[in-house]
């Protein structure tokens, strides 16, 4: 055990932790030691904490201060996410509890009974090859696109029309199916969203004139949607950090964002 060094004065005086416990049994006043502990969870924590984070309720307050006479300009949400290099692309879609936009505009490759059904449902575009022509011309604008599987080999002619815009209907994103109506329905008030490469996810969850509590749901529809995609790719706590702005208001970090 290495020495304690006490000068007092000219006269240096070295002793151990032992002898000055040894020596202070004997005086009336007990040499009390006390030692804190502190987990390298917590440590890590208070190191990640932004002493600049504000509550979500906070946060919305001061971006409708930044945008007073500005209804409708957007508030986002830019979501850093943990990913690996095995990691897909980051993509969902959720319906949001307060739509952003209007709904959005469909179009059905279907004929037949299933062509009737998508009409029905609340399609705008609806038809088979005639149709397939006029979007390879770029005569229809529209948001969504859905085929039935019967029609899916001659959509694929256009793949090279639609693909590049996102619209290409697949079996995995649920747009190529026989059940017609529900997709269309359920695809008029969806909201799409996706990542950047570096994991990072900005989209709107709203407008300035949306009240606090419709920004807060709206943004835990898109987390949960977000951990839902990380239990699938083995990615435990995804969510790392919630920054919320506006179209002129700054960036603000949401405290405790990871959790709402």
């Amino acid at each position: 055990m290495l020495p304690i060094v006490r000068t007092t004065g000219r006269r240096c005086t070295a002793f151990t932790i032992r002898s000055a416990l040894k020596n202070n049994a004997t005086t009336a006043t007990p040499l009390t030691l006390t030692r804190t502990f502190v987990s390298k969870k917590k440590k890590k924590a208070a190191a990640r904490e932004n002493p600049d984070a504000l509550d979500i309720q906070e946060a919305v307050r001061v971006l409708h201060a930044f945008e007073v006479g500005n209804p409708q300009h957007q508030i986002e949400a830019h979501i850093q996410c943990k990913i690996e290099k095995s990691t897909p692309l980051i993509r969902g879609s959720v319906v949001l509890p307060r739509n952003i936009k209007q709904e959005a505009t469909i179009l059905v490759f279907a004929t037949g009974k299933q062509a009737e059904e998508a009409v029905a449902a609340g399609a705008q575009f609806v038809g088979g090859q005639e149709l397939i022509e006029k979007v390879q011309n770029g005569e229809l604008k529209f948001d969504k696109c859905i085929s039935t599987p019967a029609m899916f080999p001659a959509v694929t002619k256009i793949a090279r029309v639609l693909g590049p815009k996102g619209l290409m209907p697949t079996v995995k994103k649920g747009t190529v199916t026989d059940d017609i109506a529900n997709i269309v329905r359920t695809s008029k008030g969806s909201f799409d969203f996706k990542g950047d490469k570096r994991g990072v996810l900005h989209t709107g969850i709203g407008k300035v004139n949306f009240e606090a509590k419709d920004i807060e749901a709206n943004l835990g529809v898109i987390l949960e949607e977000l951990r839902t995609f990380g239990k699938t790719n083995n990615l435990k706590g995804i969510i790392q950090n919630v920054v919320l702005s506006s179209t002129r208001g700054p960036g603000i970090v949401i405290a405790g964002g990871p959790s709402i």
